[in-house]
């Protein structure tokens, strides 16, 4: 069934878990991601990203995000991800998303907030939610880290952020990257237990993918409620289609693209059994 933001994390709340935010640039990311929502009844978040445009166009995937969330047996949240251009923004509205993430964090704070503002008096007109980042992380949602400066949130922004947007859910810097990570990441989970008291909303981990689990428990349980998830998912779908190209001969796309639908689906579960305590 196809619910808003709030609703999904209002659950998250309730169940001191985190949903799942996984993008899904193509078919066989759906499936994987949806498959396993429904396998453990829990609510799921698909996404797509605005850096994503170039691989599959918003106009294409929408859609089919958005009939497959209605089709699904467990609440799923339609999300755009990484949103820069307001009128990418408007258009993901546009086509039936419940959730937006408006990201202005690379902007002045005055900048970020006008920004952001106008972004969720749009969201509202359509029932949808609205997530909004302040502070940087090091790379992009394309995994680029040119020219890009880490910039940590801190947590009194932060709370006169969200209260001067009025957001529903915060981005936050605190060790996280996008991409794959070079070394294991050094999360600041005190600075989290301070921008969830100070802004008191839901907190979103970016650069979730090749945390550890022990990692991803702690941040939990300091505030986290959504975990954006990709880059470890889709190496490993490209894993398993590289083997099927170079083992056997003459493959149909079919086989490739079975493959890497069954090597996503078992990433993916393993991660939806950390973030909702499975």
């Amino acid at each position: 069934m196809l619910v808003n933001l709030q609703e999904v994390l209002k659950i998250a709340e309730q169940e001191k878990y985190a949903i799942g935010s996984f993008n899904t640039p193509n078919f066989e990311n759906i499936i994987a991601v949806l498959s396993n929502a429904e396998k453990y009844n829990v609510p799921v978040i698909i996404a797509h990203a605005e850096a994503h445009e170039p691989l599959m166009d918003l106009e294409t995937i929408g859609p089919v995000m958005i009939d497959c969330a209605k089709r699904a047996k467990v609440p799923v949240c339609v999300h755009l991800d990484h949103g820069e251009n307001l009128e990418y923004i408007e258009r993901a509205l546009e086509l039936g998303f419940t959730s937006v993430m408006y990201d202005g964090s690379r902007l002045s704070y005055e900048e970020n907030v006008e920004n952001t503002l106008k972004v969720v008096k749009m969201a509202r007109k359509y029932n949808a939610g609205v997530e909004a980042e302040i502070g940087v992380m090091g790379t992009d949602e394309s995994g680029s880290d040119e020219g890009i400066e880490v910039v940590y949130t801190e947590p009194d922004i932060a709370e006169r952020f969200v209260k001067d947007t009025g957001i529903d859910a915060l981005a936050a810097s605190f060790g996280t990257l996008h991409g794959l990570y070079k070394s294991k990441p050094k999360l600041d989970f005190d600075r989290i237990r301070k921008i969830k008291e100070l802004a008191n909303i839901p907190l979103v981990m970016h650069g979730g993918s090749g945390v550890s689990p022990e990692d991803y428990i702690t941040a939990i349980d300091c505030g986290i409620r959504k975990i954006n998830y990709y880059t470890y998912m889709a190496r490993e779908g490209g894993r398993a289609a590289w083997e099927v190209v170079n083992v056997v001969a003459n493959p149909l796309y079919h086989d490739i693209a079975y493959a890497a639908v069954e090597a996503m689906t078992k990433d993916v579960e393993e991660a939806i059994k950390i973030f909702y305590h499975q």
